[in-house]
Formats: structure tokens, sequence, C-alpha cells
């Protein structure tokens, strides 16, 4: 066996998987049950939730001149006997919520 080409071999083999590996993150999303989770976790900091859904469908969604690829869900909770609702967007590939507000 010739150790140039055993070498080559290895080389164009590793160099190939480092390419596909990164080519295979890059279409990696997160689950919307994932978002949804997610977005409980950070309410649930703040209080308890009384009900939350989600959007299965991922929507176009601009912030600052940025696009992304989003997740739109909400969340109620009862303050003081009060009946609140927040909306929040969540992007699909890193699962960060961008925004959140109160609905009227």
């Amino acid at each position: 066996m010739n150790w140039k080409t055993f070498l080559t071999g290895v080389g164009s083999g590793v160099a190939i998987g480092i390419i596909l590996n990164q080519a295979i993150d890059k279409n990696k999303t997160i689950s919307a049950e994932k978002a949804l989770a997610n977005a409980k976790a950070a309410f649930k900091k703040h209080g308890p939730i009384t009900g939350s859904w989600i959007q299965m469908e991922k929507q176009p969604y601009s912030k600052s001149f940025l696009e992304y690829e989003v997740y739109i869900g909400g969340i109620s909770r009862n303050v003081d006997g009060q009946n609140e609702q927040y909306e929040f967007i969540v992007d699909t590939s890193t699962g960060a919520i961008l925004d959140a507000y109160p609905l009227s």
C-alpha cells in the first residue's frame, strides 16, 4: 500500500465530511413544539401560564432589516384575576424569541 495514496484518501474523506456537516447544519430547524416549550419556559419565569398555542407552519418575518423564518404563538396568563394574552415570535433556526407583546 502506498502511504501517499492512503493519506490523500483520508484527507479527502475528512474534507468531504466537514463540508457535508456544515451543509446539513444550515438546514436544521427546531420543531414548533420545541419553540412553544421554549416560550412557555420563558413566560413561566414571570408567573404561571393558563394556556398556549403555536402555528405549526413557518412564516416569513422582518425585523430591523433582517429576514427570519419564524413560528408565531401565544400565551395566556392570569395576573391579579385578569386574563392577559401575549403573542410571541420564535426564530425557527435558533429557537430564540425575537419578539413578544401583549394583545389588547
